[in-house]
């Protein structure tokens, strides 16, 4: 007989995360982390645009931060679940495959801020107002990764009777062994689950639309944007924390990510408080190249062969007419056109010495 919780628990996960085109296998956690970083660089280098800054910036710096992010994200999940892969039985070379998802957000923060910041002084501008810039996106990109997760059927929560309660299939491989990872359900299902990872989705779409709002009203900067979305994706992690069960590292019984969670918080939040009111001056967005090409370009240094040369030039055509003049007039007519001739000249000469000078003089204040 079906029971009612069988009826309400309808939820599926999907049969299969990983599809092979050849020898070549696509994965859809690894698509989904994809798509978020292609939104988070194109939404975060308009929000950048907007604010003064110049365009592709946020493509620039993500060649850093990505890289570092990816990494960082990668270690802090090794180094929470050691003894999956460094314990009694772990598989070491396990850490190095990616594409199986395990990605900490913590790490991945932390490091490609790092990759941010390096990217951000080579440009020279500000680490603080970019991260004001990119926050709603990179939070909208963790929201789209989760569905990763999803297709990965992990960080799910206990088991659960609520309607919205979500199938966890079995998965096997072509040889019928068991692979929950890269295999296909079977059909069976072993357990009804909270889907955690859809309520860190949901609750992260929440904080973006936060985010964009609060940033309408008050067009806050110097980094306090950036420290809301980070301590309010720490609210959200440390409530899912508390309803998954999954293995974890844990500290006195806690799990690290709550740990985590709540320092993090309120480290945020102390940076909100106490960091500088107000946003940058636009000017201060451009990157050193940019601001160098503008002051090149005010300094007005006239270019070789324009000005200088040109009057010369004219000098040199007033001095033949002179020397023409002298030589056939005999009469007093004929010298007065001689000695206006060479006035001419003499005048033409002059504006020639002085055009030099001008250039000499600009050259010694071109910064």
């Amino acid at each position: 007989m079906t029971s009612t919780v069988d009826l309400l628990a309808y939820i599926p996960s999907p049969p299969q995360g990983v599809w092979y085109v050849g020898p070549v296998a696509l994965r859809a956690y690894a698509l989904f982390i994809i798509l978020g970083i292609i939104v988070a660089i194109v939404w975060g280098d308009r929000r950048w645009v907007a604010r003064g800054g110049e365009k592709g910036t946020v493509l620039d710096i993500a060649i850093w931060a990505v890289p570092f992010g990816l990494i960082g994200g990668r270690l802090y999940h090794v180094l929470t679940d050691w003894p999956a892969y460094f314990g009694e039985n772990g598989q070491p070379l396990d850490a190095l495959k990616v594409w199986q998802g395990g990605l900490g957000i913590w790490g991945a923060v932390f490091l490609g801020g790092i990759g941010a910041w390096i990217g951000c002084r080579r440009r020279g501008i500000p680490v603080s107002a970019l991260g004001d810039a990119i926050a709603p996106g990179i939070l909208l990109a963790q929201a789209i990764g989760r569905i990763g997760n999803y297709f990965n059927q992990e960080l799910y929560g206990r088991e659960t009777t609520v309607p919205w309660g979500l199938e966890i299939f079995e998965r096997v491989n072509s040889s019928g062994q068991l692979d929950q990872l890269a295999g296909v359900s079977n059909g069976e299902v072993i357990r009804v689950v909270h889907p955690t990872f859809l309520y860190e989705a949901v609750w992260n779409v929440l904080i973006v639309i936060l985010l964009v709002l609060v940033d309408r009203r008050f067009k806050i900067g110097h980094g306090r944007l950036f420290a809301l979305y980070v301590a309010g994706y720490c609210l959200g992690r440390f409530v899912v924390e508390l309803m998954r069960d999954d293995f974890a590292y844990e500290i006195a019984g806690i799990r690290v990510n709550t740990f985590t969670s709540g320092i993090v918080f309120f480290a945020a939040l102390a940076y909100f408080f106490l960091a500088k009111k107000g946003r940058e001056d636009p000017a201060d967005l451009k990157s050193k190249n940019y601001v160098a090409a503008v002051a090149a370009g005010e300094a007005g240094v006239a270019a070789p062969g324009t000005d200088t040369d040109s009057a010369k030039a004219d000098a040199k055509v007033t001095d033949a007419k002179a020397s023409e003049a002298k030589a056939a007039g005999s009469d007093a007519a004929g010298s007065d056109a001689a000695e206006s001739a060479s006035g001419e000249a003499s005048a033409s000469t002059a504006a020639s010495d002085e055009s030099s000078d001008a250039v000499k003089l600009s050259k010694k204040d071109k910064p």
